[in-house]
């Protein structure tokens, strides 16, 4: 018997057009497991949180079709830099505006099983970062997966500038996370 399908929201935390964190999620789109897609989203073009903003004029569009896309997803994996040992500034922002109204969070992120994976250039990947998410996922109610990590260090000798992997072994490592993920996604479902 075959498992039923599930699906995954991916977002990477830069807005970089180089970034080694899109390009680790695009990676993770291609070698999602048999049964699993991964969809890469964007938090390209979120604004600033602002309450007056939200108060005159509601969650913006783009949050809007984000947090549905999220509620209706089985899993989240974010793909997170690490700047000044931790949380990028614009990734916090578009989770903060997905938090909006207050009312949506449960429904948003409520249980949702979540990932965190993440490249750096520096020696010790992105593990202040990762660790800096525990607290917000832990408030937001998710189900952050704990069976294994995966910190991509040195990212521009491990990821190939043609979108594929210099070091193969970080190709294997992402291949056995996304594994674990989608077997944490799948029984959190009960599927």
């Amino acid at each position: 018997m075959t498992a039923s399908p599930i699906r995954i929201v991916g977002l990477s935390g830069s807005l970089r057009s180089g970034s080694f964190n899109t390009q680790l999620l695009r990676a993770a789109v291609a070698l999602a497991p048999e049964g699993v897609t991964i969809t890469a989203g964007t938090i390209r073009g979120i604004p600033l949180y602002d309450g007056d903003v939200e108060a005159a004029e509601g969650v913006p569009p783009l949050v809007a079709a984000l947090k549905d896309d999220i509620a209706d997803a089985d899993g989240l994996l974010l793909v997170t830099p690490e700047y000044n040992n931790s949380i990028p500034g614009v990734f916090k922002n578009a989770v903060d505006w997905l938090t909006r109204p207050a009312g949506d969070i449960a429904r948003v992120f409520g249980a949702k099983p979540v990932g965190l994976i993440g490249a750096s250039p520096g020696g010790f990947g992105t593990i202040l970062s990762q660790n800096a998410w525990l607290p917000v996922l832990r408030t937001l109610g998710t189900e952050p997966y704990f069976g294994g990590r995966l910190m991509v260090s040195r990212a521009h000798k491990a990821l190939a500038p043609d979108e594929g992997f210099a070091d193969p072994a970080i190709e294997e490592m992402l291949k056995g996370y996304l594994e674990g993920f989608a077997a944490f996604v799948r029984a959190k479902a009960g599927r």
